[in-house]
């Protein structure tokens, strides 16, 4: 049985914290930019340490498990 939550969390979190696609934070013009599709190097590692901080949640913390077969 192979263990599919590591693998969905980090696409699912990977699509939604995406910088500028959905939420840029903080923002080119503003604190936070909605839908902007640019990117700058704090956004990034921003966005880097959210996802992290979330996918170390999801998956270690709350022992999230998705099996198959």
């Amino acid at each position: 049985m192979a263990d599919w939550a590591p693998v969905v969390v980090g696409v699912v979190l990977f699509v939604l914290l995406s910088p500028g696609l959905l939420v840029e934070l903080p923002g080119t013009h503003r604190h936070v930019d909605f839908g902007s599709f640019r990117t700058n190097g704090k956004a990034i590692f921003v966005h880097t340490l959210i996802f992290f901080a979330a996918f170390a949640i999801l998956t270690l913390a709350l022992h999230l498990h998705i099996y198959t077969g």
